[in-house]
């Protein structure tokens, strides 16, 4: 059975911002604190934490939506990449982000904690 995880956070930057940051390697290594290699075009593959995700884009909504093949190094070379969704959206002044990753292979939840530690937290110290 395949795991889901689903979260939300908000941000003190506007959608088109972090969508910018998130699709380009140099800002999206300063915001995460990993370092990245990535594109904003559909087909092309991304890397990220020093290659320990990487992936591709499926599909680009600019400062809309992401959506992006998704696997870690931990993923067995038989199980299918995970499938990553982000959306921005305006909340206030800030942004909100909603985090869907689905297709996660069973016993992998552990990634909730990992977004929230080398994503969601070092993005926040970023943007602020």
């Amino acid at each position: 059975m395949k795991e889901t995880i689903e979260l939300k956070e908000h941000f003190n930057a506007k959608p088109s911002v972090i969508f910018q940051a998130w699709l380009n390697g140099e800002e999206h290594s300063k915001m995460t604190g990993g370092k990245a290699k990535c594109t904003a075009q559909v087909g092309d593959s991304f890397s990220a934490w020093d290659g320990y995700i990487s992936g591709k884009n499926l599909e680009i909504v600019e400062n809309v939506k992401i959506v992006q093949s998704w696997r870690t190094t931990q993923f067995d070379d038989n199980d299918e990449d995970s499938i990553l969704t982000i959306t921005f959206s305006k909340f206030g002044k800030g942004t909100e982000i909603t985090l869907y990753h689905t297709n996660i292979p069973e016993g992998q939840l552990h990634y909730k904690q990992g977004w929230i530690d080398h994503y969601f937290n070092p993005m926040k110290a970023y943007f602020d």
